[in-house]
């Protein structure tokens, strides 16, 4: 048997040769880059590569070294791309996203619309973004509101995107991807829920509970206390609280904010029944424009990726190699395809920024459908 530390010595020669042949490869790979660049040749080219990690892999003598060697060479070839990408950078090729940048959003004689009633929580966080004299109204569905922007009926939206508690809202995602509409602004508002009745109501009397399926989520243990009260969900918490006031029994109640109380002339039953205390909901603002503020510091994108193994690491580390942070990923099936997924990313950055170009060109180069959902200033730290 060889000593342990003759055959570390041997393993650090290798590693010293292969340190160098990947260097060579990498000035190889450079100069492959300025052939491309002077015939105006695309950077990735998946049938060649397809083709030579097959080629590869079968000079491996076991079904494992095959499958070491694939993954190497992947890796290998990823980062010559990214390489590439940046030579494009440096030699002037930029390929900046078709966003007009602006100094501020424009409020000015702006219509704004919320899906809800009077009361809703989008309308707190519409009041908190806008001003509680802005020109607002609402609309019964979240389309709704989208088809307002994209129609030109109104000039931006409110909608709810994500809960510090009960996690995102997965019909605002998709319809983010559905429509030409993008995102120029998030604010963040504290939800306290209350459960309402009406003004001769007690607890007692409690036999059924209305509110917005993550209403309910987030009350979740309270309302496991109560077992014996039937759940329904609505389209809004403020539309539950109307729906007490017209129905007019004792027996229903809403879980919704203590301002709909005040709206709709219902009792606070109970105050601050959400699981989470520091409960949170994240709105973002929506526009039927391309634009983004000069000081805007975070981008959210969308794009599907090949159902093959790794496909998702080697898109992601496109962040990694331009330094850029990646602070939120989420997935929604991909409609009328089984199994398949579609990413949401946010990240850090500004579309000015010639790390966040260099990344978002190889992403366009080697995802599928990706899409820039905004750029916008994060709301994030000011709640």
């Amino acid at each position: 048997m060889r000593d342990l530390l003759e055959l570390r010595d041997e393993i650090d020669q290798i590693d010293s040769q292969i340190v160098d042949l990947y260097e060579r490869r990498m000035a190889i790979s450079e100069e492959v880059a300025e052939y491309k660049i002077a015939v105006g040749k695309k950077v990735f080219d998946k049938q060649r590569e397809v083709s030579k990690l097959e080629t590869l892999s079968r000079k491996g003598t076991t079904p494992f070294l095959k499958h070491g060697i694939r993954e190497l060479f992947e890796q290998i070839m990823s980062m010559s791309r990214k390489r590439q990408y940046q030579l494009l950078t440096e030699h002037g090729q930029t390929e900046k996203p078709d966003f007009k940048e602006v100094d501020h959003l424009n409020y000015k004689n702006a219509k704004i619309v919320f899906q809800g009633t009077e009361g809703a929580y989008s309308q707190l966080a519409l009041n908190e973004y806008f001003g509680e004299n802005a020109d607002s109204y609402h609309v019964d569905t979240w389309r709704d509101a989208m088809e307002a922007i994209q129609n030109g009926e109104a000039d931006y939206a409110v909608f709810p995107i994500e809960n510090s508690s009960a996690g995102i809202v997965s019909e605002n995602y998709d319809l983010m991807v559905e429509y030409n509409n993008y995102i120029v602004g998030e604010q963040i508002i504290r939800i306290d829920h209350a459960l309402l009745g009406l003004p001769e109501a007690d607890m007692d009397d409690i036999t059924d509970i209305y509110s917005h399926p993550q209403a309910l989520m987030q009350c979740s243990k309270y309302l496991e206390s109560h077992r014996d009260w039937e759940k329904h969900s609505l389209k809004n918490t403020a539309m539950s609280a109307q729906k007490i006031k017209e129905d007019g029994k004792k027996n229903k109640a809403a879980i919704a904010s203590t301002l709909t109380a005040d709206i709709y002339g219902l009792k606070v039953l109970d105050e601050a029944i959400q699981n989470n205390k520091n409960n949170y909901t994240k709105f973002i603002i929506v526009a039927n424009k391309k634009i983004f503020e000069s000081r805007a510091n975070k981008i959210s994108i969308s794009f599907e990726v090949p159902h093959e193994s790794g496909s998702l690491y080697h898109k992601l580390s496109h962040f990694i190699y331009n330094g850029i942070n990646m602070n939120k990923i989420e997935s929604r099936p991909v409609q009328g395809k089984a199994w398949e997924y579609r990413f949401f990313v946010d990240i850090e950055g500004n579309l000015n920024d010639a790390a966040v170009q260099n990344a978002l060109r190889g992403l366009t180069e080697e995802t599928i459908r990706l899409k820039i959902l905004g750029n916008y200033v994060s709301a994030e730290g000011n709640e």
